[in-house]
């Protein structure tokens, strides 16, 4: 079980490292290319010394795995943990100003994300969720929770509310969404597109695309609390059965394709 005061704690973290990112956002971005060729910012970077700090303050040492800087991380724990953490998602809609991006913090334990949040800079909304506690929006720091549900499986002859990528291929192509029914597709950047259809403002967002596994851990735990899933595979035809994305082998950091379903 969770400890009941780690998901504001966690969510008190992400903001602290929201305000590094706004900071730069404020002014003129530097933007360099890593090794294989994705941006990175010094918001990426600011973010991500602040979450650094924050999770070795923590109540419990638990090592850390973050986008920008893997090579620290030796493994999980003795229990299977590990801090999961990608300090700014959506480094291309950061670039581009279009508000988009977030940041990204799980707790992993034995492969599941358990703990988890996804903060949205700009607005400063937050998307929070703990294993046996729930999932739940907060609009601001000390607002009160707002408790958030799946939509569920849209009705026969309804329209489906599909999220893509605005900067990566969309969906499982125009086959699978054609079998999926009728459908509207919605371009949303970052990892705020599974927090959509968490809080019932989408129904699927289909990723056949490249991710990362800090990519997804959070949102994940907030979709599964809020009644959803985050399944491997979009194969040819939309089938929401399949095994939940798994991150009990951090040393593999590449996701497979996922779809994330809201029922």
């Amino acid at each position: 079980m969770i400890d009941s005061a780690w998901p504001d704690r966690l969510e008190h973290l992400a903001r602290r490292a929201g305000d590094a990112i706004m900071a730069v956002y404020a002014r003129d971005i530097s933007v360099t290319q890593k090794a294989d060729h994705s941006p990175v910012t010094d918001a990426d970077l600011a973010a991500h010394r602040v979450i650094a700090d924050g999770l070795a303050a923590w109540p419990e040492a638990i090592p850390v795995l973050s986008e920008e800087d893997t090579a620290s991380f030796a493994g999980a724990d003795g229990r299977g943990r590990y801090w999961l953490v990608d300090p700014l998602d959506g480094t291309r809609e950061f670039v581009r100003r279009n508000d988009e991006f977030t940041v990204n913090i799980a707790l992993v334990e034995s492969g599941r994300p358990v703990l988890g949040v996804v903060l949205v800079p700009v607005t400063g909304v937050a998307y929070v969720a703990a294993r046996g506690q729930g999932a739940w929006k907060v609009a601001a720091e000390g607002r009160q929770r707002e408790p958030i549900r799946v939509a569920g499986r849209p009705a026969a002859g309804a329209c489906w509310r599909v999220l893509g990528s605005r900067s990566h291929a969309n969906a499982g192509g125009s086959a699978w969404l054609e079998a999926l029914g009728e459908y509207c597709l919605i371009p949303v950047g970052s990892s705020l597109k599974s927090c959509l259809v968490a809080e019932g403002q989408a129904d699927v967002y289909p990723r056949p695309g490249p991710t990362c596994l800090w990519d997804t851990a959070a949102a994940q735990v907030v979709l599964e609390q809020a009644g959803g899933r985050m399944v491997a595979g979009v194969g040819s035809a939309p089938d929401p059965a399949g095994e939940p994305l798994n991150y009990a082998t951090p040393a593999q950091t590449r996701n497979p394709a996922f779809v994330a379903w809201g029922f």
